[in-house]
C-alpha cells in the first residue's frame, strides 16, 4: 500500500504550499502517512472501553447541594423564645458563611433546627468544615441553658441506594425480634465494599422496664427518685488499680453491670421496720420491647409476583444502605443483594422474608441499558444513512470514525468526573446525528478533489482537507458556541443538565480531530479508483438534477417574481406568529420537566396535630387497604410515627424528621415501565382520586408525591408569606390556603402552620415547695421519670448491636390519668412523702404554633401540586392571581404574586407581600439563565462568522433562518403532545448552531459561484441543488438520533425540538438562504487586479441596515415572543399601579391588548474592508503550469490603501468583464485616477 502511495505522490502530484496550510492541513500532513495513526486509534479504543467499564452509572447526574441540619434544645422555653434566643443568633452565624445561598429554621417549644442551604457544586466536606468553624468560634454567643448545637450533615450520598423490608407472617415473631435480626443483617451489609450510611427503621427496641406504683411507693414512703438513684448506683463497675504477689501483677476491679431484669428487681432500695424493701416491692419489672411509639409495615399488592408468599399487612423492619461518594451505585447495589441473598438460610431463618423495596442500581442499570440500545439504534440509522447518501468507501471511512468519538466522549467524562446516567448518555444519542458531519464533509472533498484532479494522491488529499478546513473548524464551533453556553445555567438544574453541553462539546471537538487525522488516513487506504470516481460523480450529478427538478420550480418563482417572494415572506412571519400563539391557547403547555414514570410513589399523610399514634395507624391501614384496588401495585410499606427511607425528594424536604404521632406515610412500589399500560403520574392521579374522600371523612390531608423527574424543591407550588406580625401572616396563609383550595388544577393543598392542640403544664406552687423543702428541679425529675422512656443506664449484653436501657416510668393507666398522677410521692427535706397534688396543680394549655425563619424573616409556607394537562407551576399561579383580585390582608394590603414575588422576596416586613416559590424557583432560574445563554451563544457565533466572512451583513444573512426552527418545534410538540419543557429550550438553542452550519454551507457556495463570473440568481440556484444534499444527510442523520430517544419521557421536548426543528428549518433555509443572498446581493460581488488578486469592494462607509425582509421578520418574532413572555406581567403592573394611585381593586375584566415595543435593530457602521478571494478564471483557458501561480495569487492579501488597489486593477477592469461571461461589476468607474466611483447595481439584474 505505502509503494502505490509514493507511486502516486510521484505522478502528477501537487505542490503543497507550506505557509496556508492551516491547521488542518498541517495536522493532516502529519498523520495522513504515520504509523503512529492507526496505533493511535487503537489507543483511543481501548482508553475508551476502560472508561466505559470504570465510568460510575447512576440513574441522575452527580449533583453537589450540601445542606446541614443544626440541632438545638433549650428545655423549657417557648417557641418565640426559642427562635429570639437560640435561632436568631444562629441563623446570623450561618448567613455569614461563604457560599451559603439560604438559611432556614423552624422553632418549636424545647428544640429549634437550621438548615443551612449551600450553592450548588460547593463541596461538602468543606460547607461541613465551614458550619463547625463558625460555630465552635461563636459558642460564647450561646445563651444559658441553650444546648451545644449539634450539626448533622445531609447530602444526596445519603440516600439508601437498596432497602430490603424484612417481615415474618409467623405470630411468634414480633417488630422487636425483626429489629435484632435486621441490625445483625446491617452489620454484614455495611462489610460490603463502597458501601456507606447505613440505618434501620421501625421495630421495637429491648429494654428493662420498671413500672412503678404510685400507691406502693406511698405505703413504703419512698420516692420515684429514690428508686432511680438505687438503680444508677447499683449498675457500675470500676478499675481500682492493680496488686503484686507471688510475683504477678493483678488488676483489681469494684462493682457490677446489671445484667438483667432480675437483677434490677433484686436491688434494695431501703430498709423499712427493719426489713428491706427491694425494686420489685414497688414497681413491676419486666424485660420487654419499648412501647410502641412507631409501627412498620408490609403488604404485596394485586401485581406481586415476586418469591414468597403474599401478605395483607404484617410487621416490618426496613434496612436501608446509602453508597459512598463517587462509586458505581449499579455495582454496589449489586454487591449489597448478594449479600442479602448469601444470609438466607443462615443468619435469616426461613420463616422471615426479605423483600428488596428499593433498587435504584436496578433502575439505574435499566435506563442507562435502554439509552446505550438507543445509542447504537441511533449509530446504525446514521450509518445507513451515510452509506445511502456517500457510497460503499465514503461511508466507510465515516463510520469508522463514530465509536472512536463514542468511547473518547465516555473516557472524557470519566476523567471530569462524570457519571454514565440518563442525561450523559442523552449528550451522545444527540450528538451521534451531528459527529459525523465533519468527516462527512473531509471525505467528500477528498473524493472531489482527486477526481477533478485525476489523481489520488497524497498532497492532493492533504490540500483537499486544507481547503474545508477553515470552513469546517468554524461550523464546530458554532455548534460548540451553542452548546457550551447552556453550560453555565446555575441553581439545580445546571449541574443536571451539564452533561448536555459539556460532552455534547468533547464529542464535536474529537469528531473535528478525527476528521483531520483518521479520515484522511482512513480515506487513503479506502481510496476508490478514478473509475469508480467518475461514476460517482455521474452518480452525485443525476442527484442532483433530480433535485433540481424539484427544487428550480419552489425557487424560481420566489426569485423571479417579487410578489409570490411578498407572500412567502408573510407567511412564514404568519407561521411564526401562530405557533408561538399556540403557548396562548394553551395548544402546547409548558413545564420545567415532565412528570418521569418511576416505579414507586408516596403518599403522605397528616393528620390533624395532637392525634393519637393508633388513630393514625387505623387511618393509614385504611388508606393502604383502598390502594389495593389499583391493578399495577405490586407492594407497600407503610410508616406510623416515623419516616420512610428519605430519597433525594425526601432529602430536600426533609421527610426524615416526621417522627410525630399524627404523621405517617405509604411508600408504593408498581410494577416496571415496561409491564405496565399507564404512566406511574396517571396511577398517581388515581391514587389521589381514591383515597381524598377517605382522609376528608377523618380530617386528614394527603399527598401524593411522586419521584421528582429533575432537581427536587419544596413543592410544585409554594408561597411564602410575609407580614408585619404573626397573627397577620398566619391569618393570610390561612386565607390563602383556601384560595389555593378554589383554584383549578390545584391539590394537596397544605401549610406549614400547626393546628392548635392542647398540652398538659404542671405549675409548681413554689411556696408550698419551699416550705415542704423540695426544689423545683426535683418536682420536674419526678414527672419526667413517671412519664415514660426516663433512662437510668443500660445492661450490658456484649452479643447486642444496641444498648439495653433500663427506664423507670409509671404504668400507662398512671400517666392516662393527670388524678393519679397527683399521687406520686415526692421525697421532702426531712425525709417526708408528699404527694405531687400538694405541691402544685395540673393545667391545659395550647402548644405554641412553629415558628419559621428563611434568610432571617419571619415566614409561613402555602402549598400544593398541580394535575391536570397544566401541569406546571404558572398556570396554577395564574389561577391564584385571579382569585387574588379582590382580596385584602387583615393590614389592607391588595397583595400579588406579579411580577416583584416571581423575582424575590418583598423589599420589607412593614406590609403584608408573598413570594412565589417551590418549582417556579427553578424554572425561572432556568429559563433565565438559559436566555442570557441563548443570547450568549447567538453573539458568539456571530462574531466568529463575521471573524470568518469579514462581513457584517452576511453574518446576519446565516444566522436569519434560527427563529424559523420554532415554525417546527411548537407545533411538533403539540403534535406530539409533548409538554414544552427545559430540555425543549436545550434543543431550540443547539439546533441554533446547526443552523448557522447549513447556512454557510450554502453561503459558501454562492461566494464561489459569483467569482465564477455566475450571476447571484443564478449562483443561489446552484448552491441549493449542490448542497442539498449534504444538507439533508446532515438533518437526517440529527433527526434520526432524536428519534430514537423519543420516548423518553425527560427528553421527549428536546427530541422533538431537534426532530421537528430540524426538519423545517432545513428545508426553510433551502428557500430563505437564497432569496437573502439574493437582498444582499452587493456583498457577493468582487473585481481583480492585473495580478489576479480579489478585492472587495465597497461603498463609502455608511449606515448599516438590514434588507426589509429580515428587519420585518425579526420585529414579529421578537414582539410575539414579548408578548408571550411578558405580556401578562404587564398587565399584572398595571393593575398594581392603579391599586397604588386610587387606592381600590378594579373588577376583574379582559386583560387589554398590549402593544409589543419596537425592536430596534443593529446599526453598526460597515468599515471599507478589502478581501482577498479565490482568482476568477476559467478553466478552459487555464493551462497546468499556471495553476500554481493562480493558486499564489489567490492567497495574497489585498493593497493597503483603496486608491492604489483602484489604479492597479483599472487597466484591466473590460479584460476580467469580458471573461466574466459578458456580466458588468458593480463599482465600476471609468475615471479611475479621479477617485470618483459609480455603481452599476442595475446592470447586474439585467444581466
Amino acid at each position: 500500500m505505502s509503494n502505490e502511495i509514493n507511486n502516486n505522490e510521484k505522478s502528477g502530484d501537487i505542490e503543497l504550499d507550506e505557509k496556508n496550510l492551516g491547521i488542518a492541513g498541517r495536522i493532516t500532513r502529519q498523520f495522513i502517512n504515520s504509523p503512529v495513526t492507526p496505533l493511535l486509534m487503537a489507543a483511543f479504543l481501548i482508553i475508551g472501553i476502560i472508561g466505559l467499564m470504570f465510568t460510575p452509572r447512576q440513574e441522575d447526574p452527580k449533583i453537589s447541594v450540601p445542606m446541614v441540619d443544626i440541632f438545638v434544645k433549650y428545655q423549657g422555653a417557648s417557641a418565640e423564645q426559642i427562635a429570639n434566643l437560640a435561632i436568631n443568633p444562629l441563623e446570623r452565624m450561618i448567613s455569614e458563611i461563604p457560599g451559603i445561598r439560604h438559611v432556614y429554621s423552624a422553632s418549636q417549644r424545647g428544640s429549634g433546627i437550621v438548615t443551612a442551604q449551600f450553592y450548588v457544586g460547593e463541596d461538602l466536606g468543606e460547607s461541613i468544615v465551614k458550619i463547625h468553624d463558625k460555630i465552635q468560634s461563636n459558642l460564647d454567643a450561646i445563651p444559658p441553658g441553650v444546648s451545644m448545637p449539634l450539626v448533622k450533615p445531609v447530602g444526596p450520598d445519603d440516600v439508601p441506594v437498596v432497602t430490603a423490608t424484612i417481615w415474618s407472617e409467623d405470630p411468634s415473631i414480633d417488630d422487636a425480634i425483626l429489629r435484632t435480626l435486621s441490625l445483625d443483617i446491617l452489620q454484614k451489609l455495611e462489610q460490603v465494599p463502597n458501601s456507606g450510611k447505613g440505618f434501620i427503621v421501625g421495630g421495637r427496641q429491648d429494654q428493662i422496664r420498671i413500672e412503678v406504683s404510685p400507691e406502693r411507693l406511698n405505703g413504703f414512703g419512698i420516692s420515684v427518685q429514690e428508686v432511680a438513684n438505687t438503680i444508677k448506683t447499683a449498675n457500675s463497675e470500676l478499675s481500682a488499680g492493680n496488686i503484686e504477689g507471688g510475683n504477678r501483677t493483678f488488676n483489681v476491679y469494684t462493682g457490677s453491670f446489671l445484667n438483667n431484669a432480675q437483677d434490677v428487681a433484686n436491688l434494695v432500695i431501703a430498709v423499712r421496720n427493719g426489713s428491706p424493701v427491694y425494686v420489685r416491692d414497688v414497681a413491676h419489672v419486666y424485660q420487654a420491647p419499648a412501647e410502641t411509639s412507631q409501627v412498620v409495615s408490609y403488604a404485596t399488592g394485586p401485581a406481586f409476583e415476586g418469591e414468597g408468599p403474599r401478605t395483607a399487612g404484617s410487621q416490618a423492619v426496613t434496612i436501608a444502605v446509602a453508597k459512598k461518594l463517587g462509586t458505581n451505585g449499579v455495582s454496589i447495589a449489586r454487591s449489597l443483594i448478594a449479600k442479602l441473598d448469601s444470609l438466607k438460610g443462615h443468619l435469616i431463618p426461613d420463616n422471615v422474608q426479605v423483600s428488596i423495596t428499593r433498587d435504584y442500581g436496578k433502575s439505574a442499570n435499566d435506563k442507562v441499558n435502554e439509552l446505550l440500545l438507543a445509542l447504537f439504534e441511533a449509530t446504525v440509522a446514521v450509518s445507513i444513512l451515510c452509506l445511502i447518501g456517500l457510497g460503499i468507501r465514503a461511508a466507510s471511512v465515516v463510520i469508522f470514525v463514530i465509536p472512536v468519538v463514542i468511547l473518547m466522549t465516555i473516557w472524557g467524562a470519566w476523567i471530569i468526573d462524570y457519571t454514565i446516567d440518563r442525561v450523559s448518555l442523552f449528550a451522545l444519542v444527540f450528538t451521534i446525528g451531528i459527529l459525523v458531519d465533519d468527516a462527512t464533509v473531509v471525505v467528500e472533498n477528498i473524493f472531489r478533489r482527486w477526481l477533478k484532479a485525476g489523481e489520488t494522491s497524497t498532497n492532493i488529499a492533504i490540500d483537499a482537507v486544507r481547503e474545508v478546513g477553515n470552513p469546517t473548524i468554524m461550523a464546530t464551533l458554532a455548534i460548540i458556541a451553542a452548546l457550551l453556553a447552556m453550560g453555565f445555567v446555575s441553581g439545580l438544574m445546571g449541574p443536571y443538565m451539564r452533561p448536555i453541553p459539556v460532552l455534547g462539546s468533547v464529542a464535536m471537538f474529537l469528531s473535528l480531530l478525527a476528521a483531520f487525522i483518521f479520515v484522511p488516513w482512513f480515506a487513503m487506504r479506502l481510496r476508490p479508483d478514478l473509475d469508480a470516481l467518475r461514476k460517482a460523480e455521474k452518480k452525485e450529478e443525476r442527484q442532483i438534477a433530480l433535485i433540481g427538478r424539484f427544487y428550480e420550480p419552489l425557487i424560481n418563482p420566489l426569485i423571479n417574481n417579487k410578489f409570490i417572494g411578498n407572500i412567502f415572506l408573510f407567511s412564514l412571519i404568519a407561521l411564526t406568529v401562530i405557533s408561538c400563539w399556540l403557548f396562548s391557547i394553551q395548544a402546547v403547555t409548558v413545564k420545567m420537566l415532565p412528570f418521569d414514570n418511576k416505579p414507586e410513589f408516596n403518599v403522605v399523610i397528616n393528620m390533624p396535630e395532637g392525634t393519637a399514634l393508633p388513630v393514625t395507624a387505623n387511618l393509614t391501614s385504611r388508606l393502604a387497604a383502598k390502594l389495593q384496588d389499583i391493578p399495577e401495585i405490586t407492594a407497600m410499606q407503610t410508616y406510623v410515627g416515623t419516616a420512610s427511607p428519605f430519597n433525594f425528594n425526601g432529602m430536600v424536604r426533609h421527610y426524615y424528621l416526621r417522627k410525630q404521632p399524627w404523621q405517617s406515610d405509604i411508600q408504593v412500589m408498581l410494577l416496571d415501565k415496561d409491564d405496565r399500560e399507564r404512566q406511574s403520574h396517571e396511577i398517581a392521579v388515581n391514587a389521589r382520586e381514591i383515597l381524598q374522600p377517605i382522609a376528608d371523612e377523618l380530617g386528614a390531608k394527603i399527598q401524593v408525591v411522586e419521584m421528582p423527574p429533575g432537581p427536587p424543591v419544596l413543592q410544585t407550588v409554594v408561597a411564602e408569606i410575609y407580614g408585619p406580625d404573626a397573627d397577620t401572616r398566619r391569618q393570610v396563609a390561612k386565607d390563602m390556603t383556601d384560595i389555593f383550595m378554589q383554584a383549578e388544577g390545584v391539590v394537596d393543598v397544605d401549610n406549614y402552620m400547626t393546628d392548635e392542640y392542647d398540652y398538659w403544664r404542671f405549675e409548681v406552687d413554689t411556696k408550698k415547695a419551699a416550705r415542704r423543702g423540695v426544689s423545683v428541679t426535683t418536682i420536674n425529675q419526678t414527672l419526667a421519670m413517671v412519664m415514660g422512656g426516663y433512662q437510668l443506664g443500660d445492661v450490658k449484653k456484649g452479643k447486642l448491636l444496641e444498648p439495653t436501657y433500663i427506664v423507670i416510668q409509671a404504668p400507662m393507666g398512671v400517666r392516662s390519668e393527670i388524678n393519679r398522677l397527683g399521687n406520686m410521692p415526692i421525697t421532702g427535706v426531712n425525709g417526708e412523702s408528699i404527694p405531687l397534688t400538694e405541691l402544685g396543680r395540673f393545667t391545659r394549655a395550647t402548644e405554641d404554633p412553629i415558628v419559621y425563619h428563611k434568610d432571617l424573616r419571619d415566614v409561613e409556607y402555602v402549598t400544593g401540586e398541580m394535575t391536570g394537562r397544566l401541569g406546571a407551576p404558572i398556570y396554577g399561579m395564574f389561577a391564584v392571581e385571579d382569585l387574588l383580585a379582590n382580596y385584602v390582608t387583615p393590614d389592607g394590603q391588595t397583595i400579588t404574586g406579579m411580577p416583584m414575588g416571581l423575582l424575590g422576596p418583598p423589599d420589607d416586613d412593614f406590609k403584608s407581600a408573598f413570594e412565589w416559590g417551590g418549582e417556579w424557583t427553578v424554572t425561572y432560574e432556568t429559563f433565565r439563565d438559559m436566555g442570557g445563554a441563548f443570547m450568549a451563544a447567538m453573539l458568539l457565533i456571530y462574531g466568529l462568522i463575521v471573524w470568518e466572512f469579514k462581513d457584517f451583513t452576511l453574518g446576519g444573512l446565516i444566522m436569519a433562518p434560527i427563529p424559523l426552527t420554532l415554525i417546527g418545534i411548537i407545533p411538533g410538540h403539540m403534535i406530539t403532545g409533548a409538554e414544552f419543557t427545559a430540555t425543549s429550550m436545550i434543543g431550540f438553542i443547539a439546533l441554533a448552531g446547526i443552523v448557522v452550519r447549513n447556512s454557510i454551507l450554502l453561503v459558501e457556495f454562492v461566494k464561489h459561484e459569483v467569482s465564477e463570473g455566475r450571476e447571484i440568481k443564478e449562483a443561489v440556484v446552484n448552491a441549493g441543488k449542490a448542497r442539498m444534499r449534504p444538507i439533508l444527510i446532515t438533518a437526517l442523520t440529527l433527526m434520526a438520533g432524536s428519534y430514537m430517544i423519543l420516548d423518553d419521557l425527560i427528553f421527549k421536548g428536546m427530541a422533538v425540538s431537534l426532530l421537528f426543528g430540524a426538519g423545517v428549518a432545513t428545508v426553510l433555509t433551502l428557500i430563505v438562504i437564497p432569496l437573502g443572498c439574493i437582498s444582499i446581493k452587493k456583498h457577493f460581488y468582487h473585481c481583480c487586479d492585473v495580478n489576479g488578486e480579489i478585492i472587495v469592494y465597497r461603498d463609502e462607509p455608511e449606515e448599516y441596515k438590514l434588507p426589509l425582509w429580515m428587519s420585518l421578520y425579526s420585529s414579529v418574532i421578537n414582539g410575539a415572543m414579548w408578548l408571550f413572555y411578558i405580556g401578562r406581567m404587564f398587565v399584572m403592573m398595571v393593575k398594581m399601579g392603579y391599586d397604588n394611585v386610587f387606592g381600590g381593586t378594579p373588577d376583574y375584566v379582559s386583560e387589554p391588548a398590549v402593544e409589543t415595543p419596537p425592536t430596534p435593530e443593529p446599526e453598526p457602521e460597515v468599515k471599507q474592508e478589502k478581501k482577498a478571494e479565490e482568482p476568477v478564471t476559467e478553466k478552459k483557458e487555464s493551462t497546468e503550469e499556471e495553476k500554481p501561480v493562480a493558486k499564489k495569487a489567490a492567497k495574497k492579501k489585498a493593497a493597503p490603501k483603496k486608491k492604489a488597489v483602484k489604479k492597479k486593477a483599472a487597466p484591466k477592469k473590460k479584460a476580467v468583464v469580458k471573461k466574466r461571461r459578458g456580466i458588468k461589476l458593480k463599482d465600476d468607474s471609468d475615471d479611475s485616477d479621479s477617485g470618483n466611483e459609480t455603481n452599476d447595481n442595475d446592470s447586474d439584474d439585467k444581466s
